[in-house]
């Protein structure tokens, strides 16, 4: 059984947290903020892209998580020194649930995993039923990077659809790294016409004046309606239960707001 795991991402932690589990995590990313009293428990020792190796190795996982391509480095670091890893590479909501329960299998916990999965598979079931009540369904543009313009991260399009909207760059969705959910013309989002603009520049604050200043995007009607938004990193950037839950109530939020022709209510 696994007693000493470093997470390298927030995503592992929480989840880990969430199953009662946290007292095996004995490092963490310095970039997680939830839950907030994981900052205070445990030893930061990675970034996203770069980890302390040594202080990793000083503290003696037995087992280290992390995800995808972006730590593939980090992770051969550490299976070179004989550390056991296990990269996930979760994209949509389906393999952020079957990471939820592949972890607590990972841990001998796989009911508290298959617990904590179907209690987050009962959360998006509310969410779609409210999206069904709704009478119509705006277009929605989210922005993950500003510079260059980089939309359609897969999970957070499948979001948009099930909180009740329909997301301006479906396309990208199959699209794992960044590099290839580039919008190459910002004119193509004056074209799709948002209802609906979320920002949310992966943990630098969103902008929204930057936004509406853009050449060519004033008659855009998200922007002439004042439909534009953050969404905080920490609740939908991270695939993990933050999205499935605070994050996916939020753009329902919005979504719901815009609907009913006026503001996301408080």
């Amino acid at each position: 059984m696994y007693e000493r795991i470093v997470c390298l991402t927030e995503e592992t932690t929480e989840t880990l947290y969430l199953m009662e589990e946290d007292w095996r995590i004995v490092g963490i990313s310095g970039f997680t903020v939830r839950p907030p009293r994981a900052r205070k428990e445990k030893p930061k020792v990675s970034a996203f892209t770069s980890a302390k190796i040594d202080r990793i190795l000083d503290l003696k996982p037995d087992l280290v998580l992390g995800f995808s391509d972006l730590q593939a480095d980090i992770a051969a670091d550490l299976v070179r020194q004989g550390i056991e890893v296990h990269v996930f590479n979760q994209r949509s909501v389906d393999e952020i649930l079957r990471m939820v329960r592949t972890l607590g299998a990972l841990i001998g916990c796989s009911e508290k995993g298959e617990t904590l999965a179907t209690e987050l598979e009962d959360g998006l079931a509310t969410v779609r039923s409210k999206a069904e009540a709704l009478p119509r369904r705006p277009k929605v543009y989210f922005e993950e990077w500003n510079d260059p313009l980089i939309s359609g991260i897969q999970w957070v399009t499948e979001l948009v659809e099930l909180a009740g909207g329909e997301d301006c760059f479906p396309e990208f969705r199959e699209a794992s790294l960044a590099t290839d959910r580039i919008v190459e013309d910002p004119d193509e989002v004056v074209r799709r016409a948002p209802d609906i603009i979320l920002g949310s520049w992966c943990g630098r604050k969103f902008r929204p004046e930057k936004v509406i200043a853009r050449p060519g995007w004033a008659g855009i009607p998200a922007i002439t309606s004042g439909h534009i938004y953050e969404v905080k990193s920490p609740i939908i950037l991270q695939p993990g239960p933050a999205a499935l839950t605070d994050g996916v109530t939020e753009i329902q939020r919005v979504i719901e707001g815009w609907a009913s022709g006026g503001r996301p209510a408080a």
